[in-house]
């Protein structure tokens, strides 16, 4: 694998020159046309032997092209604030938009080298941190991001040539780390666990490509002949084909397979309906609703004042019919909390910064870290309702999305989060009672809007998406939470309790 690099090949600066000048003109060009398509972004990930240029790399990168449209990213250790957050967490906020470029610097490969670069490394431990970049990889790919990932690498004599070399001049010894003088010592070691890590993740849509890194023309030149390749490269065939105006039998194929393979999909027929299966009669006097929404509030108040609360990122999901009685469930829920500890977003549309990222990518930043609440009105789960009922995006995107979703959530818990779904379930004839009670409410009728109407007549179809996704993503870590709420205080009620209940285990 690093063969060739290790043979330390080189150009010379008169070799160098004239291929230097062709290329950074390519280079600009092929990224203002790509900013001018704007259909996918470039996600260049740098990793390497230390001592080999990355960092000159990237600041050759924004060089020669339009640093104007490119975000470069240095990742380290996690900070305080980063590591109350899922592991994917600080990668999602610097995703660049469709047409613009990202260069990653210490990226979400760090732990995979380190593990494999051990003297005991853990096997079992090497596959987890590849299998997870992997999926994050194929996720991204499927929304839009082309990924290239670059390996400097040299000979160890050629390394240890170059940090000598940087030392020796008081004007370049900055330059030089600690790791790269430690490499010496465990070059073989690392260079088994680079060709390890390259080995398990390099794929078509992700692919790893080599840079001989002892020349720094032959470096420079290498980069960017890579670079200009990816912003040359096509928009990937499945992608055009989602976002296009047809979807082949093929292209579904694929997705459940990709589902199926991930372990989230069963193939089998999906359980029956939930929705249907609800007792719609339920419901709760006022003098008892009155007595037990005052119990719960005043518990869910207590609990999340506590300090054990102050580790615990809370997040709340609300999806449901329309005038199922969600955001006044939401203002009873709000109403037992300190307005600095909860975040309430209401999602509709995505905008288009929103629709230039991948659609996960909105939800990532409004997390909570420890000891807040994010409360989602409507949610991730738009994918595969609103945009799968309404045809706003390709089946193979929605089939795919239920396996992304899975992925996303099971983060979010493995990241320390209490992450609970709430379905609030009306019958069709309670709906269009609540239609008209707004239509003739003074103060309600902002409520009831034309989509309200034209939703309603798709009825048996968002029932059957519903029913769909409960079968897909009800999860051991993420189960659903499917409440009838005809009677709006039952409702209430019931969610207050489920959420009190799951603090009481949390904690």
């Amino acid at each position: 694998m690093f063969d060739a690099a290790e043979s330390d090949p080189r150009l010379t600066a008169e070799q160098a020159k004239p291929l230097e000048a062709k290329l950074r003109t390519a280079l600009l060009k092929a990224q203002y046309a790509r900013l001018k398509k704007a259909d996918q972004s470039l996600l260049i990930v740098i990793a390497g032997i230390d001592g080999a240029g990355k960092g000159a790399s990237i600041s050759l990168l924004n060089e020669w092209m339009d640093a104007r449209h490119i975000r470069t990213s240095a990742f380290g250790e996690p900070t305080l604030e980063e590591r109350k957050f899922p592991f994917f967490w600080r990668y999602w906020q610097k995703l660049p938009a469709e047409g613009k470029i990202g260069i990653v610097f210490g990226s979400w490969y760090e732990p995979l080298f380190k593990e494999a670069g051990k003297k005991k490394p853990d096997p079992a431990a090497i596959q987890e941190h590849a299998q997870v970049a992997r999926q994050f990889e194929t996720m991204l790919s499927h929304d839009g991001v082309q990924i290239i990932k670059l390996w400097y690498h040299l000979s160890q004599e050629a390394q240890v040539q170059r940090t000598d070399k940087l030392l020796s001049n008081p004007e370049t010894a900055w330059r030089v780390r600690p790791e790269d003088i430690k490499v010496r010592k465990k070059f073989a070691r690392l260079r088994d666990a680079g060709a390890l890590g390259i080995s398990l993740t390099h794929s078509e849509h992700a692919p790893w490509q080599v840079i001989p890194s002892a020349d720094e023309e032959m470096r420079s030149i290498s980069t960017g002949q890579a670079v200009l390749a990816a912003l040359r490269r096509p928009v990937r065939e499945h992608i055009a084909k989602e976002r296009g105006t047809e979807t082949t039998e093929a292209a579904e194929a694929v997705s459940v397979n990709a589902l199926a393979i991930s372990g989230r999909l069963h193939l089998a027929e999906p359980p029956a309906p939930r929705l249907q299966e609800l007792d719609y009669h339920v419901a709760l006097n006022d003098h008892d609703y009155d007595q037990q929404l005052a119990m719960w509030q005043s518990r869910l108040a207590k609990l999340t004042q506590s300090k054990k609360f102050e580790k615990l990122p809370l997040i709340l999901v609300f999806e449901g019919q329309d005038a199922a009685g969600k955001g006044g469930t939401i203002r009873r829920i709000t109403h037992a909390l300190d307005a600095r500890q909860f975040h309430a977003i209401p999602i509709s549309a995505p905008s288009p910064e929103e629709l230039a990222h991948p659609y996960l990518w909105r939800f990532w930043r409004d997390l909570p870290g420890p000891g807040k609440v994010t409360i989602f009105d409507r949610s991730w789960y738009g994918r595969v309702l609103v945009e799968r009922v309404e045809k706003l995006i390709q089946p193979a995107q929605w089939q795919r999305a239920y396996a992304e979703i899975n992925h996303f959530e099971s983060q979010l818990r493995d990241g320390g989060a209490l992450v609970l779904k709430f379905w609030l379930a009306i019958t069709k004839d309670e709906q269009l009672k609540r239609f008209h009670e707004r239509q003739s409410s003074t103060f309600k009728s902002f409520k009831i809007t034309p989509d309200d109407w034209r939703n309603r007549k798709k009825w048996d179809d968002y029932t059957h998406a519903a029913n769909d996704m409960f079968a897909r993503t009800d999860t051991p870590h993420c189960p659903w939470h499917v409440l009838s709420a005809n009677d709006k205080q039952h409702a209430r009620v019931a969610v207050l309790e489920t959420i009190v209940s799951a603090l009481d285990k949390s904690l």
